[in-house]
């Protein structure tokens, strides 16, 4: 497959590699010349493309092995088998992204999330981080070393990451509740109450004066018949809500109790994600600025709706890794799932950026935005030390790429 999952992204890379094992990974860097990994294809942008070889790490799977509190797993891994797996075991993690379907390595590389208050990207879970440099040399690095907070959410741009070990806990049971009717009066005067009124918070909205659309609140339970409130603020719970437009293969809702791996996600493993033929474009914002951004985003509502399928609104916990949308705030993620559009979409996209741009709006690294060098150094204030250990590690340029050098991440070479 040429094309990211999406179908909306055509790789120009004139070769791609697939890999198997980190030995593949090494005898692929032993000549020259550009390389990029390429994971399960989830971004939708050329991140990830390059002038020279793509090695394709969806194949590098499995390989587990627990160590105390954490567990090693090869990073071309999806989400979703990695969940399984621990949860046999009676272990979870923290978070899940709404697709299970992503790697570990091109998730954490790109600081892709889940939702929750008191929840870290997950990034934030990573304790180790196992790649290939630019002179085939296999290194290591782990949290707490100078480097890591640089490397964490990488975005392919020093090595091959080929391993990654991940922070375990125990297993837990969650159930997922949906709420229609909450104004955008009631949640704007008291966003916390909305998005703290779960383990993990999304709002599907689009952008309608009415109301903001869909709370989807993913609980932790203590057991499984713990209650569950019949209100939210001015909004009302609704045990037939399809916050998804009816999606067929939305992870089970109407509060039914389950393993958290199953809950999590709004999206099953042995299904279809999302809505298939799309374009994503997603925003990060500071909490304090939070209710402000969304109005106005609101007042683009006539602009946005007709390119739109739905967006979402999660929240992520601040974290100190450099290059992560959460780096040193709180944080509130504002996400448009377009549909496959690419002219509408070009010409919006600067109106909401615009629109965002008061409050010190990050974009997602992986999705659709109109950010360059000197709007991400403006955001994102580590920007210029990361780019600076990026050319330590590889000084010959080999995992820089177009994309890389117009945000900022890598020099033009």
């Amino acid at each position: 497959m040429t094309r990211n999952w999406a179908g909306t992204y055509d790789y120009t890379a004139p070769r791609i590699v697939p890999v198997w094992s980190e030995a593949d990974v090494v005898r692929a860097m032993a000549g020259d010349g550009p390389v990029h990994a390429l994971g399960t294809r989830h971004s939708f942008t050329d991140l990830p493309d390059t002038t020279g070889t793509l090695l394709d790490l969806s194949g590098l799977e499995g390989g587990f092995e627990l160590r105390e509190g954490e567990v090693r797993v090869a990073a071309g891994t999806r989400y979703g088998v990695l969940a399984a797996w621990l949860d046999e075991r009676g272990l979870a993690l923290h978070n899940l992204g709404s697709l299970p379907h992503i790697s570990v390595a091109g998730a954490t590389a790109t600081g892709t999330h889940g939702s929750g208050d008191a929840q870290g990207v997950l990034t934030t879970a990573v304790r180790g981080i196992r790649f290939v440099d630019a002179g085939a040399e296999v290194r290591e690095v782990r949290r707490g070393d100078p480097d890591f907070a640089a490397l964490a959410v990488g975005l392919g741009a020093y090595g091959v990451v080929v391993s990654l070990d991940i922070e375990t806990r125990p297993a837990y049971r969650m159930r997922q509740d949906v709420y229609r009717g909450v104004s955008w009066d009631a949640a704007l005067t008291d966003l916390d109450a909305v998005t703290g009124s779960g383990y993990s918070v999304s709002v599907f909205t689009r952008w309608e004066a009415s109301s903001v659309g869909w709370v989807w609140v993913k609980s932790r339970l203590d057991a499984d018949d713990d209650p569950v409130p019949g209100t939210l603020l001015d909004g009302v719970l609704d045990i037939d809500a399809e916050p998804l437009g009816g999606l067929a293969d939305v992870t089970e809702l109407r509060g039914a109790p389950g393993p958290w791996m199953l809950r999590l996600p709004h999206f099953r493993l042995d299904g279809t994600p999302s809505f298939g033929d799309e374009i994503q474009s997603e925003y990060f914002v500071s909490r304090e600025h939070a209710p402000a951004a969304l109005r106005a985003m609101l007042e683009l509502g006539d602009l946005i709706r007709p390119l739109l399928f739905v967006s979402e609104l999660r929240t992520a916990a601040a974290d100190d890794l450099w290059l992560s949308p959460a780096y040193g705030q709180d944080v509130v993620a504002i996400h448009f799932t377009w549909r496959n559009d690419p002219v509408g979409v070009a010409a919006v996209l600067p109106r909401v950026e615009s629109a965002l741009a008061p409050f010190g709006a990050r974009p997602h690294w992986g999705k659709r935005h109109g950010f360059e060098r000197m709007a991400l150094e403006r955001v994102h204030p580590r920007l210029a030390q990361a780019r600076a250990v990026f050319g330590r590690l590889d000084p010959d340029g080999r995992f820089g790429n177009a994309h890389l050098e117009r945000v900022g991440v890598r020099e033009a070479r």
